[in-house]
């Protein structure tokens, strides 16, 4: 009988039937991403077939990385030999911390082909290499939330208050940055059932109210629509806090007994720390809501079982994880937090698995051993640290180095999506001696490589899925061929290991058949109700049946604060963090605040804000050259959306192609007119595939990528996160000819000079 043959992604889980993938059965919202993947892994034109060199690096170890070079495929043993001696050289003349494993980004839902773990196993064999710290989604929590609930990020977000209870229980949600079943297609190390669309129209049919306080109506389209000026959600939560005490609304009781430093941040709410109230009329001017709007929507809080919900957007953002802090505070002043369905929430519909109500389990993962070099950098320093090789940095109260890179290895990620300011990261990308990438397409981080091996994809491979917060567990068959010359990322690995004299090291003398048991003995061990080895591979798919979890955040915490105390110096939420005061910090102090982002000093009356979300139907930049997200483009070009007033004050119609530009950079993208978006913004999802032509007046990106515009800066020296939704641009209509997209066609190959 021939088995059943499933996969997975982060966007979904598949059966695969009739050439065709199908969503599994259990799945009641299957993905949009998902219904173009196996189309774009077949396309030939992106796929990298073979090993390849850039020619300039080749023959002359020039640096010239800009995206348009031609490229020579070689051999397997040569390409292994090449860059078996990059890394000897790198290690023999500069010490292991000149290497830097990037390797950022979601590369695959198995345990075992997950590049990061494969990369980082084999730099650590080899002596270890600098690293990063944290994720462009969220690195302002996951610093913040030790500082504020004690504890580590994800074992704070483990404790989320679930779906069920929230559609139980709540009367009112309050949704800063929405809660959007687009973002929810995905979560970190895959899905197997989508949830939020299901829990959002229970909320909706039961008549619960919930108020999207965003610059995009479609954020939360259920809900009533407060369309806030981007940047400005803390002054509007400073404001609300403000109401419920001067209305005798906050919940004093409660933070005296469950919060440290409330007084504080009173305080400061009040003015009586700054000398300015934040008042709701003082908001209003800032964050174009109306006043009356604030007053009422904080009495309606105060007298309803309220969830305060806070998306990954807004802490993406200049001192974002300010407005994070803020927004604690606030449920806290409220006094909701750790009843049922109520308090405070951080990215609920952010991803699939946030507040889902399943038990949260521990899963193996592939050992990467340990890595004996310390230097590293918080994950969106990339820049930076190429430009500015042993100075120093500030981050989590600390002062660090960059250290002086001279190789970079990159496996399963692109920067030149997920990055900022990617012309000032194309300029840094010219200074390391060799740039060498894995990856199973020609994004835009391969094309500005020396050294691209050709790595397998997902649908091309076996492995488990399972995820932390998933109730399923998939067996991952290959379901397409290996494509011409690739190989899995242990073959290259192992290959490159063997090559350096650790090959035994890597691999230790087990197969990916071998790995895979191994993994699962691992799993079995930490949960023995599950089945043998032979069991799953039959079955495909396995359900977990004591899967339901409903909790409440900081429900036992809030019950009996002494013998529940959280991990913080007081035992309690810090409202106001004397540790965060006492490191003097010029953008962070001990309580939140408000001040004006700085992009904000570039404004002009002819200048909109730049939000950059993700997109419909593409994981970032994964799947863009499928077809549903070509077809969603305009004139081949990423499509904005502005509103109708905005579209008549820049002169331009529906379907123009639109030039957004600002001192850092300019792209084109098309356009489209929607009243579900504020008159001063612009939206420009991010995930284009970047594209760019050098112009007698300067670099043009042509496809649409909203990273050529966005600040590479730390949003904050506490977490040094990424604030790609701070940005201001200027909008025209583009009336030029048109540049030919060629990015999805295969670079130019050459053979090698004599």
């Amino acid at each position: 009988m021939t088995p059943p043959y499933y996969t997975s992604s982060h966007w979904g889980s598949y059966r695969f039937e009739s050439g065709q993938l199908v969503p599994v059965d259990t799945d009641p919202f299957p993905s949009d991403i998902g219904k173009s993947w196996l189309e774009g892994t077949q396309d030939k034109s992106v796929r990298i077939a073979r090993p390849a060199i850039r020619k300039g690096w080749l023959e002359h170890k020039d640096r010239n990385r800009t995206g348009d070079a031609e490229f020579v495929e070689v051999p397997w043993d040569e390409a292994i030999d090449i860059t078996a001696q990059a890394f000897q050289h790198t290690i023999t003349h500069y010490g292991n911390q000149a290497i830097f494993g990037g390797s950022y980004g979601w590369a695959s839902a198995g345990r075992f082909h997950h590049a990061q773990s494969q990369l980082q196993r084999f730099v650590n064999v080899i002596g270890g290499a600098s690293f990063k710290k944290n994720t462009y989604s969220h690195a302002g929590a996951e610093v913040l939330f030790p500082h504020i609930f004690g504890d580590h990020f994800m074992k704070v977000m483990a404790q989320a208050t679930s779906w069920n209870h929230i559609t139980s229980h709540c009367e009112l949600i309050v949704a800063f940055g929405g809660i959007t079943p687009r973002t929810a297609q995905v979560a970190s190390g895959g899905v197997a059932r989508h949830h939020v669309s299901g829990h959002i129209e229970m909320l909706a049919q039961k008549g619960v109210r919930m108020v999207n306080i965003s610059p995009l109506q479609s954020d939360l389209e259920a809900g009533e629509w407060l369309s806030i000026r981007p940047g400005a959600d803390r002054a509007m939560m400073l404001a609300l806090a403000y109401v419920l005490f001067d209305s005798g609304l906050a919940d004093l009781e409660f933070l005296e007994r469950c919060t440290s430093g409330w007084q504080k941040w009173r305080a400061m709410v009040m003015g009586e720390a700054d000398g300015q109230p934040k008042t709701p009329h003082w908001a209003a001017g800032i964050c174009d809501i109306p006043e009356q709007d604030i007053i009422a929507l904080a009495h309606d809080m105060a007298h309803h079982r309220t969830l305060i919900n806070m998306a990954y957007g807004p802490q993406r953002a200049e001192r974002g994880e300010e407005t994070l802090w803020a927004c604690i505070n606030l449920a806290a002043t409220l006094g909701q937090i750790g009843q049922k369905g109520t308090g405070f929430a951080f990215g609920a519909g952010s991803m699939n698995s946030s507040s889902r109500p399943v038990k949260t389990r521990s899963w193996p993962a592939l050992p990467t051993g340990t890595n004996p070099v310390k230097s590293f950098i918080p994950v969106a320093r990339v820049t930076e640290m190429l430009e500015q090789p042993n100075s120093p940095f500030i981050y989590d109260g600390r002062q660090y180095t960059y250290p002086d890179i001279k190789l970079v290895i990159w496996s399963g990620g692109n920067p030149f999506h997920h990055h900022q300011d990617l012309f000032r990261l194309e300029a840094a990308w010219q200074k390391p001696e060799c740039v060498i990438v894995t990856d199973h397409s020609w994004t835009a981080t391969a094309r500005r490589a020396d050294i691209v091996l050709p790595a397998s994809s997902p649908l091309e491979r076996t492995d488990i899925m399972m995820q932390y917060r998933e109730c399923d567990i998939v067996y991952m068959r290959p379901v397409l061929p290996r494509f011409e010359d690739s190989k899995d990322d242990y073959q290259i690995f192992s290959a490159l290991a063997e090559k350096m004299g650790v090959g035994e090291a890597f691999t230790e003398n087990r197969s990916e058949a071998d790995w895979l048991a191994f993994l699962w003995a691992d799993a079995q061990q930490k949960h023995p109700q599950l089945p043998d080895f032979e069991s799953l591979q039959a079955s495909g798919i396995i359900h977990l049946e004591d899967s339901v979890c409903d909790q409440d955040f900081l429900g036992a915490f809030v019950s009996d604060p002494q013998g529940h105390r959280l991990g913080t110096p007081s035992g309690k939420i810090e409202v106001a963090s004397e540790t965060i005061a006492s490191m003097k910090l010029d953008d962070l102090g001990a309580t939140p605040s408000w001040t004006a982002p700085d992009e904000w000093a570039y404004n002009a009356e002819d200048m909109l804000h730049l939000i950059s979300p993700q997109p419909q139907f593409r994981l970032h930049a994964q799947n863009d050259s499928a077809g549903l997200s070509k077809a969603s483009k305009i004139n081949g070009r990423e499509p904005c959306y502005i509103h109708p007033d905005c579209a008549a004050r820049h002169q331009l119609s529906e379907g123009d192609i639109a030039l957004i530009e600002n001192h850092r950079g300019r792209t084109l993208a098309g356009v489209i007119i929607t009243a579900q978006v504020r008159p001063d913004t612009i939206v420009l999802p991010t995930g284009a595939w970047m594209e760019t032509r050098t112009l007698p007046d300067g670099k043009l990106e042509i496809h649409g990528n909203p990273n050529v515009l966005t600040p590479d800066k730390g949003s904050t020296s506490l977490s040094q996160g990424n604030p790609a939704h701070t940005a201001l641009v200027r909008l025209s209509r583009w009336t030029d000819p048109l540049p030919e997209i060629t990015v999805f066609n295969s670079p130019v190959f050459v053979p090698r000079s004599r």
